[in-house]
C-alpha cells in the first residue's frame, strides 16, 4: 500500500507484517462480542500448518477452517461503517455504499435463478403447472447437467463444503447418533451431490452400560446445515449394471433391482430431481437423508432378541414336551394337546412380533428425526441457498472492500490483505475462517468497483462515488436483459398436454 494512514511507514518498511498491521488497523478491530471462553476456544481452532482436511470417518469432528461467515450482513455493516473507521464524513456515504451493494448482488442472484427455475421444472416434483413444452432424451440431458452444475456453483458461493459419496460409504455401516443401523445403496443414484456448512461439535449425554447407565457426556459431531441432491438412475439403466455387477441374467438382475427399490417411497421417480436440506444433522446419521435408507436391527437388539425368543420359544417346546410324555395327551386327550400346541404357536407368534415391533420403532425414531431436522425441499432450497449466497458475498465484498477504500493496494498485496481481514474477524467476534479474498476481489473487478492497472494496482472508488456506480449500472440493468431466452423444447398442442398430477 502507499499513501493515506501509515503510508510513509509502508514506503520505507514494504514486509508483510507491516501490511498485516496496517490492514488490520483500517478495519479498526474491536473487543471480542463473544465470551471470553468462546473467544478463548475459537482462537486455540485457529488452522495449524498441514491440518487435516474434515474426515467423516472418526468420532470427533476434526477442527478445520471454513469460508463461511456466521455473523449477519446486518450485523457486520454497523460494524464496519462506524464513524472511526473511516476519514471524516465517509462513514455514512461507506454505508448507504454497503445498501446499495447488498440489493444489487441480491438482483444478481435473482437473474442466476430465474435460470435455473427453468431448467428445474421439467425435474420438478412438486409443480403443480401444466408441462406445455416436450424435450428430447439429449436436451433433458443438457438441462439435467445445467441444473446439477448450477446448484453446485451455488453451494460453494454460499460457503458450502462438498462430502465426496466416497467419503459417505465410510460412516454407512457405523451406528447412528439415534442409535439405528441404517445402511444405503448409493450405487442407485444417477445424480448425488452432498454438501454441509458449519462442522461443529455438540455436547450431548446418554446412559451407558459401563457406566452402569448412569448419565455421560459425548461429543457429537453434528452438521449445521447439510444439503442433498439426488437422481435415481432409470430400472433399465440399474437392471443392466446388476447384470454386468453380479454375472446374472436378466430374470435375476431385474428380481434384485425390484428388491432394492421396494425401499423407495412410491411417490420418488427416476425422471425427478431431488433436493433436501437439513440442520443441525449428525455427522453419522447421513443415511438418513436418502429415500432408499434400510433400517436394520443393531448387534445389541439382535441378541436381546434372540436370547429372550430363544429362551421362550425353547421353555415352550420343553412345556409341551414334557405334558405329551408325562400325560400321554396323544391317546388320552386330543383337545389338551391342541391347547399345548396353540399355546407354542402363541410363543413363537409373540416373539416375531417383538422383532416387528422393534423395526417398527426404528421407523419411527428415523421419520421423527427427520421431521426435526428438515428445512426445505427442492425449490425452496433454490431460493434459500440462492439468498444465503449472496449474502456471503456481500459479506465479503464489504471486508473486502473497508480494506481497498482507503489505501491503494497491489496484487501482491492480497495475501497480507486476507490475513488482516482474518486477524480483524478473530478479534472483533472470536471468529477463526478462511477468507477466500479472490473471488470478492474478482467481483469487485467485475462491477467495476475495482479496477486493476497493468503493473497490478488496485484502485478503488470512493465511498460516495461506489454507490452513485451502482446506481447508474441498476438504472442498466433491464436494458442488459437477454430477451432471446433458450430454444430447447417444443410447445404441444392442448390435447398432447399431459394432466397435472398433484404431487
Amino acid at each position: 500500500m502507499a499513501g493515506g494512514r501509515g503510508g510513509g511507514e509502508l514506503q520505507t518498511m514494504s514486509s508483510t507484517d507491516v501490511m498485516a498491521r496496517d490492514s488490520t488497523a483500517m478495519l479498526v478491530p474491536e473487543p471480542a462480542v463473544a465470551s471470553r471462553e468462546t473467544a478463548g476456544g475459537n482462537a486455540k481452532r485457529a488452522e495449524q500448518p498441514g491440518a487435516p482436511e474434515l474426515s467423516i470417518a472418526g468420532d470427533v469432528m476434526p477442527e478445520r477452517r471454513e469460508r463461511f461467515i456466521p455473523i449477519t450482513r446486518f450485523a457486520l455493516r454497523d460494524r464496519l461503517t462506524r464513524p472511526q473507521a473511516w476519514p471524516p464524513g465517509q462513514a455514512a456515504d461507506a454505508d448507504r455504499f454497503f445498501l446499495y451493494l447488498d440489493y444489487w448482488r441480491r438482483q444478481t442472484y435473482n437473474a442466476e435463478l430465474h435460470e435455473l427455475e427453468q431448467d428445474y421444472e421439467p425435474f420438478s416434483p412438486d409443480s403443480d403447472l401444466l408441462m406445455t413444452r416436450q424435450f428430447t432424451q439429449d436436451e433433458r440431458r443438457d438441462m439435467q447437467r445445467r441444473v446439477v452444475d448450477q446448484m453446485q456453483g451455488l453451494l460453494e458461493r454460499a460457503n458450502y463444503t462438498r462430502i465426496d459419496p466416497k467419503d459417505v460409504e465410510l460412516i454407512l455401516t457405523k451406528e447412528s447418533h439415534y442409535g439405528l443401523d441404517l445402511h444405503v445403496d448409493l450405487k442407485a443414484f444417477d445424480e448425488l451431490l452432498i454438501f454441509y456448512r458449519g462442522a461443529i461439535n455438540r455436547r450431548d449425554q446418554r446412559r451407558t452400560f459401563r457406566k452402569f447407565y448412569r448419565k455421560d457426556e459425548f461429543n457429537v459431531p453434528i452438521f449445521q446445515r447439510l444439503f442433498v441432491l439426488f437422481k435415481l438412475k432409470p430400472v433399465e439403466l440399474r437392471v443392466r449394471e446388476v447384470m454386468a455387477e453380479h454375472r446374472v441374467g436378466r430374470g435375476e438382475a431385474e428380481r434384485i433391482v425390484k428388491k432394492l427399490r421396494a425401499l423407495i417411497p412410491e411417490g420418488v421417480k427416476d425422471d425427478n430431481i431431488y433436493m433436501k436440506l437439513f440442520k443441525n444433522m449428525p455427522r453419522s446419521d447421513i443415511e438418513m437423508i436418502f429415500p432408499n435408507t434400510r433400517v436394520k436391527f443393531r448387534l445389541f437388539d439382535k441378541i436381546k432378541l434372540g436370547v429372550t425368543s430363544g429362551g421362550a420359544f425353547g421353555m415352550g417346546i420343553a412345556g409341551t414336551a414334557g405334558k405329551i410324555a408325562a400325560g400321554g395327551l396323544v391317546a388320552t386327550n386330543p383337545v389338551a394337546l391342541a391347547g399345548a400346541l396353540a399355546g407354542l404357536g402363541g410363543v413363537a407368534l409373540r416373539q416375531a412380533m417383538a422383532f416387528f415391533n422393534q423395526r417398527q420403532k426404528y421407523m419411527v425414531v428415523m421419520a421423527q428425526n427427520l421431521y426435526f431436522h428438515a428445512m426445505a425441499d427442492n425449490r425452496g432450497v433454490m431460493i434459500k441457498l440462492g439468498a444465503r449466497a449472496a449474502e456471503e458475498d456481500v459479506k465479503e465484498e464489504m471486508l473486502l472492500y473497508s480494506v481497498l477504500a482507503k489505501e491503494t493496494a497491489h496484487r501482491r498485496d492480497l495475501p497480507a490483505i486476507d490475513m488482516a481481514i482474518e486477524q480483524y474477524m478473530l478479534t472483533s467476534f472470536g471468529l477463526t475462517m478462511d477468507f477466500d479474498i479472490e473471488d470478492a476481489l474478482e467481483r469487485l473487478l467485475r462491477d467495476g468497483i475495482v479496477v486493476e492497472e497493468p503493473d497490478g494496482t488496485l484502485r478503488t472508488l470512493p465511498p460516495k462515488q461506489a454507490a452513485l456506480h451502482l446506481d447508474s449500472k441498476w438504472d442498466g440493468l433491464l436494458d442488459a436483459l437477454v430477451l432471446a431466452g433458450r430454444h430447447e423444447g417444443v410447445e404441444v398442442e392442448a390435447g398432447d398436454i399431459p394432466p397435472v398430477v398433484t404431487p
